[in-house]
């Protein structure tokens, strides 16, 4: 009876806007993030009403997007976005795609022109559903404010089960101020589906036959919590584990059993490490372009144990032995039953010894000039262990990706996309999900461009990020594969000089240029306490295109 009575309290009359609210309400979302839109006022309106929900006004759709993506994952829940009928949607699209190939939980409210209006191209229509419909996992369109919890509620679950991944949802705003009898469910309880008994055994009968086994761990052990999981499970069975792109953090780096990461740039050693196996167990990657190195670095040779939440990532680039579909961090536990005796410690120990030579940071502590190999090195110094990094795209990242060490998990949030302008918007959702954590993002001039008015937001909201920018004056990745193909023919890739600092003031935030190890160590312990944002700009040497090369010896290459 209690239940009847239960189920009926929740049933209520409301509009479409505060129908989504309350959706809002019921997954605990307690940031959104916008640039605001007369096409769905009543939203805002509705929000300005709850006193659980945080709203989040960003200077710019794309920027807010990359907000929402961070926050996303840093918090492992969706994260929410709103923006204005087609020319809001347009601008946030990167970050649907971002989090689509970074498989980010997230929830994107569209605003819609009047149903009236359609199809007749009214202001600023487009057909989000279809605009939306290959980038993100899931699109639709509420045409009846009573259907707004099913559908909604719908899109947060698909949002968060499976391979998690961006859903849109447009609104017509004459739906958005309908009345109707609204009926919710309960929130969405995510399912962990475990391996069978008959699979884990055929785990166990490949390991039993393996000489060089290799772990490639992606996302998906961190989106379920299965990094002390991956710990043991490789420590049991002294197995090394290789990282997937940009997945830094899902194992810790210093650990003997850490093996390098594939990316962009990648040692040779340690791509020799994952040609080496003969067993490759890839769980919660999707064994994307990058990971493998434009599809070429595992071979018919290989034994491949794929682990995967979704079906369809598994034989989608290579066909494995054997493919599980379940939850990671159960898989790691259910295979720590099997009966193996590892006899692979001198490969495994050799493995870490070339991964050690190729991130060794090399340090001419008697150059008064500032190198990015002393930026990483102070880094690596100054920053606590739970801080969290974000980063642009470009080759300033390479530094970063090849000599910092990550040693605690989900401290490192970055675009497995590529896409430019990241940065500094990600670290500003990042801190607002982990407001006690040090939060820095690395950004050359070129991405800090494109979203640098973001550091008015976070002035305004008083988020403390910091920001590093390393500015060359160029598109340095584009300029390197120039380069590459056509050298000495700059074309596009010369870009003006900024002065940031000058910029940063202008925003409302802390600015400071440096050009010796000093002058960057003080500059940053004093961002680590400041209450407002701050900007450390670095002159990167134009010449030093990336890690291992200048452009002079790509030509000479070429």
């Amino acid at each position: 009876m209690s239940q009847i009575i239960e189920k009926e309290q929740k049933k209520r009359v409301m509009t479409g806007a505060k129908a989504i609210i309350e959706c809002m309400k019921i997954e605990e979302v307690s940031k959104v993030f916008c640039v605001p839109g007369e096409s769905y006022l009543p939203v805002l309106d509705a929000i300005y009403d709850e006193p659980t929900i945080d709203l989040i006004s960003a200077r710019h759709e794309g920027g807010a997007s990359f907000m929402a993506e961070g926050y996303a994952k840093a918090t492992r829940k969706p994260g929410v976005v709103m923006a204005t009928r087609g020319v809001g949607g347009a601008n946030l699209a990167i970050g649907v795609h971002t989090a689509y190939q970074d498989s980010t939980p997230m929830v994107v409210f569209l605003g819609q022109v009047h149903s009236k209006f359609r199809g007749r191209e009214g202001f600023q229509e487009v057909d989000l559903d279809q605009f939306f419909g290959h980038i993100a996992k899931w699109t639709v369109e509420i045409k009846d404010a009573e259907r707004v919890p099913e559908l909604v509620q719908r899109a947060f679950r698909i949002a968060q089960t499976g391979r998690p991944g961006p859903v849109v949802i447009s609104l017509p705003e004459d739906m958005l101020k309908v009345e109707s009898e609204m009926s919710f469910g309960p929130k969405v309880i995510i399912p962990r589906p475990s391996p069978s008994g008959e699979e884990v055994k055929e785990v166990e009968e490949i390991l039993e036959r393996a000489k060089n086994p290799l772990i490639i761990a992606g996302g998906g052990v961190i989106h379920s919590n299965g990094e002390q999981a991956l710990i043991d499970f490789a420590e049991k069975f002294h197995l090394p584990v290789i990282a997937a792109f940009r997945r830094h953090d899902v194992f810790p780096n210093k650990h003997p059993l850490y093996v390098g990461h594939l990316g962009l740039g990648t040692a040779k050693g340690v791509l020799e490490t994952t040609k080496e196996a003969d067993v490759i167990i890839a769980i919660g990657t999707r064994l994307s372009e990058v990971t493998t190195q434009d599809y070429t670095l595992l071979s018919k040779d290989q034994t491949l144990i794929h682990i995967d939440i979704d079906a369809d990532m598994l034989g989608n680039v290579y066909p494995p032995d054997i493919g599980i579909v379940a939850d990671a961090r159960k898989t790691l536990l259910a295979c720590m039953n099997v009966t193996v005796q590892p006899n692979w410690q001198q490969w495994v120990n050799k493995r870490r010894h070339t991964y050690e030579k190729s991130s060794k940071l090399t340090i001419n502590h008697h150059n008064s000039k500032l190198t990015n190999f002393d930026v990483i090195e102070l880094l690596q110094k100054h920053l606590p262990n739970n801080a969290i990094i974000t980063n642009d795209a470009g080759n300033f990242a390479g530094w970063l990706h090849s000599y910092f060490q990550f040693q605690r998990e989900k401290t490192y949030v970055g675009p497995t996309s590529g896409a430019m302008g990241y940065g500094l918007p990600a670290a500003i959702g990042v801190k607002l999900a982990k407001p006690d954590r040090t939060v820095v993002s690395l950004s050359g001039d070129g991405g800090m461009m494109m979203t640098v008015q973001e550091l008015e937001t976070a002035s305004r909201y008083q988020i403390p990020v910091i920001s590093l920018v390393f500015n060359n004056q160029m598109y340095g990745t584009i300029r390197m594969h120039q380069e590459m193909h056509y050298p000495n023919k700059i074309s596009g890739t010369d870009l003006g000089q900024i002065d940031f600092i000058g910029l940063a003031h202008s925003l409302n935030a802390n600015g400071v240029k440096v050009d010796t190890r000093n002058e960057f160590e003080l500059a940053l312990k004093e961002a680590m306490t400041s209450k407002i944002p701050t900007v450390i700009e670095i002159e990167m040497e134009r010449e030093q295109i990336s890690t291992s090369k200048t452009i002079e010896q790509i030509r000479n290459n070429s």
